[in-house]
């Protein structure tokens, strides 16, 4: 039990945790001797054994080398089964599980649809429906997702979300005009807390072509990280230089952004067009 949450104790990720604690023990080392060899922390190894924390590939071939395969244990193919799961992809699981829920700010920028922390569960279906080879099974499991995603939006003290979003996303059909307007209708009431702000852009703003993002602002020091998306597979770091590039883009990107309540009487006005 961790967070409230209840694991499955046949998962995969639970599996890994397992065994990575009873090779760790087996050996006489301290999460903080396995931490060094990882190159993370004490408290993420920790969280990794309490099946809390995704582990990435290269925590597993780490782990593989560390141990040298003992009783017959291959992490590389543990992890093989997690990323099998359903849900959504792991890579982007890091994000929506690590990052996001300990943020204290979120500054995103889409330029095709609404962001995945304020879509509907009907927008969201929609979206998922018209992937390749989706199934209904999976499309439910990815729907559920996103709206567990969006709970972070209603705890006590939120992170403050700031988003952007193209003035195109508005007029971009996802499904029937009732999914459109309940969509804008979402937006404007998610609008409305303190915590939260969307900003429309002008479509004229080149800058934002390059593709959606996020930039999460950490507690404690912790180094900014962003998410940056891509069709196959979006991605996660904190590199300096990256981080650096992305910032810049959203600040040019923020530019074209209309004022708060000038965007929200745009948002408005597409509402009324959609009825």
């Amino acid at each position: 039990m961790d967070g409230g949450h209840s694991l499955d104790p046949g998962s995969p990720r639970v599996l890994f945790g397992a065994e990575m604690r009873r090779l760790r023990e087996a050996a006489e080392l301290s999460q903080v001797a396995v931490a060094s060899r990882l190159g993370c922390t004490q408290t993420q190894v920790s969280r990794l054994e309490k099946a809390t924390r995704t582990p990435s590939r290269s925590d597993a071939e780490r782990l593989d080398r560390l141990f040298e395969a003992a009783g017959g244990v291959s992490f590389v193919r543990l992890y093989q089964h997690i990323i099998a799961q359903p849900g959504g992809p792991v890579w982007f699981r890091d994000w929506a599980e690590e990052v996001e829920p300990s943020a204290l700010v979120l500054r995103s920028w889409d330029p095709l649809l609404v962001p995945g922390l304020l879509q509907t569960e009907s927008y969201a279906r929609r979206i998922f429906n018209l992937e390749p080879r989706a199934t209904p099974q999976a499309v439910e499991e990815r729907v559920e997702a996103r709206m567990r995603r969006q709970q972070i939006l209603d705890r006590d003290n939120p992170p403050f979300v700031l988003v952007l979003i193209d003035a195109g996303v508005l007029r971009r059909k996802v499904g029937e005009a009732e999914v459109m307007c309940g969509q804008l209708d979402h937006l404007l009431e998610v609008s409305e807390r303190p915590s939260v702000s969307v900003q429309v852009v002008d479509p004229e703003c080149l800058p934002g072509l390059a593709g959606a993002f996020m930039i999460a602002e950490l507690p404690n020091g912790q180094p900014i990280t962003i998410h940056a998306d891509s069709p196959a597979q979006g991605h996660v770091t904190n590199d300096c230089e990256f981080v650096a590039s992305i910032q810049e883009r959203y600040e040019a990107i923020r530019l074209w952004a209309y004022p708060e309540r000038i965007s929200l009487k745009m948002i408005e006005e597409v509402r009324r067009e959609w009825t």
